[in-house]
Formats: C-alpha cells, sequence, structure tokens
C-alpha cells in the first residue's frame, strides 16, 4: 500500500509542478490560436479504440508514420520496433529470419497484443501467444501506433503491457496508382515489390505483394572461426488486401487479407551448426468489419480468423545421429462488436463484446541413435475460449479528462474474472498534459503452457495491477518532450523449471515487481526532424518460496538513443539513426546443468545511416547503411549478429 501510495502521489506532484510551471502560458494561449500545438491534436486511434486527439486521452502513445517506414526500408520490423523507447526487440539484429522476442517495458513477449488495422493476431502455437512479427514486410505497412502500458481493459488478455497496432496500406487515391520496387543488398539479399492502390467508383483498393530471399550467414556462432558453419539463408513471400466498400454514407465494408510464407536454415542451438535443419511457416489472416455511422457515433463489427501453420525438419546426415520434426498449427477466431457514443456535451463511450476462441494441434517426432534409437513421437492438442463485455467511460471538461473502464471476462477454463482502468489528465494551455494512471490486467496460460509435454493443467491465470504517471509537454510546435514513471506488479507468474535431472515443466511464481522510466524529446521543423530517447527497467520475480527467479533475460537495464533526418535539398534527405543497448543477462545451456546465468553480457552502440533521393517525380533512390561501424556485439548467447552490412534499392510510380 505504501508502494502505491508513492507511485500516485508522485503523479499529483508532477501535475502540481505543471500547474505552477506552466500558469503564465495559460494567458497566451487565450489570447492567440496560434498557441495550438501540433504534437497534442495528433489524431490516433490505438488508445481509446475511437479517433481521438492526444490531448484528450490520458496516455503518450508512439506513432511510427509512414515517412519514418519509407526511410527504414533497408531494415525488419523488429529492427525498425527496436528504435522506439521502452522496446527492447532481443534478437533483432540476429541472421534474417531467426525469432526474436519483444520486451514492451521489460514484460515478457506474451504480454504484447499484436493487432493488424485493429484486428488481434496473436499466435495460439506459440509458448507464451506471441506473434512473429518477422513476418511483416514494411513495404506493406503505412504506419504503426504503439500504446505502452496496460490496455486489458479495452483489449482484453493480451496487452498486459501494451500495444502494437500494425497500420497496413490502405485506398489512398481516387485513381489506381501502382508501384513497383527492387533492392538488394549485403549477404546477397533481394527483395522485389508490387502494389496497387486507389479506387474503383466507390471500391478501394489495396494491393502489396513482396519476394525476399537472402542467404543469410551463420546463425550460430562458431567460437573457433574454423568449423566451416553453413549459412542460413531465407525465402520470404507476403501478400497482403486491403478492400474498402462504401455502400451509403453512413455504412461501409472493409476486408483485411495477409498472407506471408517463410522458409529458412536453422541452426542446431546455440555454439552448434546443423547442415539440414529447416523450417517453413505460414501465416494467413483474414478480417471483414463493418463500420455503421450513428448520429453521434459509431457502430463497429469486427470477424478475424488468424491461422499459423510451423513445421521444422531436422534430417540426419552420414555424420548425425537426431532426426526431428515438429509441425503444429495454431487458429484463432475473434468477433467483435463496438459501439463509440457521445453522450452530451461532456462524456462519451467505448462500449463493445468480443468473443475468442483458440486451438492448437502439435506434433512432435525425435530419433537419436543413443538414446533413442527408435523414434519418439507425440500429438497434443487444445482449445479454449473466452467471452468478454467492457466499457470506458471518456469525461472531458475544459482542462480535466478521465477515463473510467471495466471489462467482464469469462473464461472457459478459468471463470469469471473483471480488470478495471482508472486514468486522470489535466491538460494545461493546449500545451502540457499531465496524466495518472491505475490499471489491473489478466492473462490466462497459452495452449502449449496447459497442453504440451511441458504442460501443467493446474496453472493459474496471471494477474496485474500497472501504475503509471508521467507528462506530455508541447514545449513549442516544433518540439516536444514526455516522460513516463511506471510500476508492474505481477502475481501467479508462469515460468519455464528445469530441475537438476532435467526435467521440465511449467509453473506459477509468487510475485514479479517491475518499474522503470521512458523519456523522450522531438524536434520537428520544416526540413529538419530530430527525437532522443532513454529508457530505464529493473524488476525482480521470486518463486513460491520467495526465490529469485532471476528476472528480465536478455533486456537490458538502460538503453537511449536519437535519429536525425535532414531534407539537404528537394530531392535529397539524410538520416542518422544511433542506440546504446546496456549490460543484460542471458541464460548458457551447459552439459552438466540444466542451464546457467550469465551475467554483464557487453553493452554496445549502433549507428546506422540513411540516404534517399528524387531522381524524377516517380523515381525514388534509397542507400541504407547499417551497425556503421562494424561493432561486434552479442544478443543472445551461442547466437551471431549482424557486422556492417548496406542495403540499397528504387522505387518507381506507375500513374
Amino acid at each position: 500500500m505504501k508502494k502505491k501510495f508513492v507511485v500516485v502521489a508522485a503523479g499529483l506532484g508532477l501535475a502540481q509542478l505543471a500547474l505552477l510551471t506552466t500558469a503564465g502560458l495559460a494567458q497566451s494561449a487565450q489570447n492567440t490560436k496560434k498557441d495550438t500545438v501540433t504534437h497534442l491534436n495528433e489524431v490516433v486511434v490505438t488508445a481509446s479504440r475511437s479517433a481521438k486527439k492526444l490531448s484528450d486521452i490520458g496516455r503518450v502513445v508512439t506513432v511510427i508514420s509512414s515517412q519514418e517506414i519509407n526511410r527504414s526500408q533497408g531494415k525488419t520490423l523488429p529492427q525498425l520496433l527496436n528504435t522506439v523507447a521502452g522496446i527492447t526487440f532481443s534478437g533483432a539484429q540476429n541472421n534474417i529470419g531467426i525469432s526474436s522476442s519483444v520486451f514492451l517495458r521489460g514484460a515478457t513477449t506474451g504480454n504484447t497484443l499484436i493487432l493488424i488495422d485493429g484486428f488481434p493476431v496473436n499466435n495460439a502455437s506459440s509458448i507464451d501467444g506471441s506473434y512473429d512479427l518477422n513476418a511483416f514486410s514494411l513495404d506493406q505497412i503505412d504506419h504503426i501506433e504503439i500504446l505502452k502500458g496496460s490496455g486489458s481493459t479495452l483489449y482484453g488478455s493480451d496487452a498486459v503491457a501494451g500495444v502494437i497496432n500494425i497500420i497496413t496500406k490502405h485506398p489512398q487515391n481516387q485513381d489506381l496508382v501502382g508501384d513497383v520496387q527492387f533492392s538488394g543488398g549485403s549477404y546477397n539479399t533481394f527483395k522485389g515489390s508490387i502494389g496497387l492502390n486507389g479506387r474503383l467508383n466507390k471500391t478501394g483498393i489495396s494491393l502489396n505483394f513482396s519476394n525476399l530471399r537472402s542467404d543469410g550467414f551463420a546463425a550460430a556462432t562458431d567460437t573457433t572461426g574454423k568449423m566451416g558453419f553453413k549459412k542460413d539463408g531465407y525465402l520470404q513471400q507476403s501478400l497482403s488486401l486491403n478492400l474498402n466498400q462504401y455502400l451509403s454514407n453512413k455504412f461501409t465494408l472493409n476486408g483485411n487479407f495477409q498472407l506471408s510464407a517463410n522458409t529458412g536454415d536453422l541452426p542446431y542451438g546455440a555454439f552448434k551448426d546443423d547442415k539440414d535443419y529447416n523450417y517453413n511457416n505460414l501465416f494467413l489472416f483474414g478480417g471483414l468489419g463493418a463500420k455503421l455511422v450513428l448520429p453521434k457515433g459509431s457502430l463497429l463489427f469486427n470477424v478475424s480468423q488468424n491461422t499459423v501453420w510451423n513445421n521444422f525438419y531436422n534430417s540426419p546426415p552420414d555424420n548425425d545421429s537426431t532426426h526431428s520434426v515438429t509441425q503444429n498449427i495454431g487458429r484463432i477466431t475473434n468477433a467483435e462488436v463496438v459501439l463509440n457514443q457521445a453522450l452530451g456535451e461532456y462524456f462519451d463511450i467505448t462500449s463493445g463484446g468480443s468473443f475468442k476462441y483458440s486451438n492448437t494441434g502439435q506434433y512432435s517426432l525425435y530419433e537419436q541413435a543413443y538414446y533413442h534409437p527408435k523414434p519418439v513421437d507425440s500429438y497434443i492438442s487444445g482449445n479454449n475460449n473466452i467471452s468478454s463485455a467492457y466499457t470506458s467511460l471518456f469525461f472531458k471538461s475544459d482542462i480535466f479528462h478521465m477515463e473510467l473502464g471495466g471489462r467482464y471476462n469469462r473464461h472457459s477454463k478459468y471463470g469469471n474474472n473483471l480488470t478495471y482502468t482508472v486514468n486522470p489528465s489535466v491538460i494545461i494551455a493546449n500545451q502540457l498534459k499531465v496524466f495518472i494512471t491505475v490499471a489491473s490486467a489478466y492473462k490466462a496460460p497459452s495452449l502449449y503452457q496447459l497442453y504440451s509435454q511441458y504442460r501443467n493443467s493446474d496453472l493459474k491465470p496471471e494477474t496485474t495491477t500497472s501504475y503509471e504517471a508521467g507528462f506530455d509537454w508541447d514545449i513549442t510546435k516544433a518540439l516536444s518532450f514526455n516522460t513516463v514513471f511506471y510500476k508492474r506488479k505481477t502475481t501467479n507468474v508462469i515460468y519455464f523449471y528445469t530441475d537438476a535431472s532435467y526435467k521440465s515443466t511449467y509453473q506459477n511464481g509468487n510475485l514479479e515487481d517491475d518499474q522503470g522510466f521512458e523519456s523522450e524529446l522531438k524536434y520537428r521543423k520544416n526540413d529538419f526532424t530530430a527525437s532522443a530517447y532513454a529508457a530505464y527497467v529493473t524488476g525482480t520475480q521470486t518463486d513460491t518460496k520467495g526465490v529469485d527467479t532471476h528476472n528480465l533475460l536478455r533486456r537490458p537495464r538502460n538503453t537511449y538513443g536519437g535519429n536525425v533526418s535532414y531534407q539537404l535539398i528537394k530531392a535529397l534527405s539524410v538520416g542518422v539513426n544511433y542506440k546504446y543497448t546496456g549490460e543484460r543477462s542471458d541464460t548458457r545451456f551447459l552439459d552438466v546443468a540444466p542451464y546457467s546465468r550469465v551475467e554483464g553480457l557487453k553493452a554496445y552502440n549502433l549507428f546506422d545511416v540513411h540516404v534517399q533521393a528524387s531522381a524524377t517525380k516517380n523515381l525514388s533512390l534509397f542507400v541504407d547503411l547499417n551497425n556503421v561501424f562494424n561493432v561486434k556485439y552479442t544478443d543472445w548467447i551461442g547466437y551471431s549478429t549482424r557486422g556492417f552490412n548496406a542495403y540499397g534499392g528504387i522505387k518507381y510510380l506507375l500513374n
């Protein structure tokens, strides 16, 4: 209780400080409308599930704009997200196609909800329900909105630490306009893409297809440099289709289809090569939505199906006696209705109901001449569902805003659960927003944790309470600054336990207690943009006996960075991105024990440079130089990372 009081008191102190330091700004804002500042007037949808200005919601929302994405075509989506304050995308610099893990504010991967155009796409077959963002091609994304902090009231059980909403390219032009892009670079990486965007009468079409191939490099670390590890290649083919049908001024249908087929080579594990280990996976997503405009709001209907197939094959060569096959499939079906309605001058609500059904089937075969001369195979399956009803009430009067929300969940295995959000904020002189958030979250165990070979059918759901206090300040029209302090407490934490006999299972821990802060400074004026950020996170996790179970693996306590972009002339722009990743810990598997914890992985600094030029009105060129100083570093023990690499390409618009 004392710690809770400190967090809330700190937030109230920030509000009082803001009132004192900006009193003079209020008078000047009344004298001229020109003091309305750009940043806080930006409209986002993810934080409230409706279009609202940042000044009207008590959160800091990070937006990766279409311009930033266009300047990042030489990166993968994990690499791009790794430049956001408070996000560590561990493994983003590994060989392309190797899975990576998103840690938002230090929370485990499955605690971040991934959306495609507002539709949830987490993976029912994965260990923690997380979605592999390597499956997304950047050329199919328009912009990204990131809500950091609990979003479980509006989005459900996976939004414990936050929400990443990937907004794909939608119809924008009145006429159909095409584009083609060709690019290539280090590691024999080549990509081609083609797009079509526009309208035919009342039908909007946005179609994008891309093909990416890379020879890659040896994913596992060869400590001797003489073992001849093979290159681990990667092939990705992605298709994105958005359709909008305008039936009337008040009723619109939209369809969303995403397909990504990926094939790649794998090492046997940390420090271990494998000549015949490969995988192929398929990500298939389809969503259908309808929007009805009401006199004072809107009614949305969404239905989606997300299916992921994963297949891993390890065929033994002559000198290897291990053979394994893993095949799994995960399906998630979502249905939802959402009402946004104004209730007079001061109130509006976002209210809805949803149903989510998840199922998985997983087959594995393992054969090793010495230990298992006969094949050992198994098949598991499982399913569950969760129904929810929720409402968030938004109040706005002069400088004071408030969100008060609650969600009722009924899980097929765990029964009833309630979550809540309390989020007051104050906006001063249209320039300074000060806010506090207290919210709860609920996350049920994944199907893998409940039904796999490491299953524990007695697992309990994790419950989390989050506290935030911070401010978002438009110092001038060009300069903005925000800071957020947060604390997250979770009970019944699920973790993977292995004893000295190598017996492993999932267990509930006692408590996880994380805290930290983020700060961002942004400047944008004319042809020059710049930003800088810093983030800190620390925490502890204990088992039921109070023993430290080593929290925050692969998550640095300290990160900071920045970027600068400048339009040198009308046809030429240059950008520089920098990130510092501090010391962190990892695990290393040994022959004499299940694993050992390794502390103090060396901190590292990465610099990237982007150059973009317009040769003609329709033709543009770009060059990306990544890890410019060829820094040697380790993200995961036993796995290689990218050295200096270059990537360039051309894009042509077909009018």
